[in-house]
């Protein structure tokens, strides 16, 4: 029992520390991130949310 909370506990740190990896989809790092990555790899969701988010800013 107590190994297997153990395990769930550090399944749960990895999970998170995973996600915090990316950044946000629109902030200033994921636009700098996607301007650096060859368009020809970007996906169609990726390319509508960098228009979106970082060509047509309304400020």
């Amino acid at each position: 029992m107590f190994k297997k909370i153990i395990s769930l506990t550090l399944l749960s740190l990895f999970t998170l520390g995973l996600a915090a990896c990316d950044p946000e989809v629109g902030s200033k790092e994921w636009c700098d991130g996607m301007k650096e990555k060859p368009k020809g790899d970007w996906s169609a969701n990726e390319a509508a949310d960098f228009a979106k988010n970082c060509v047509l800013v309304s400020e």
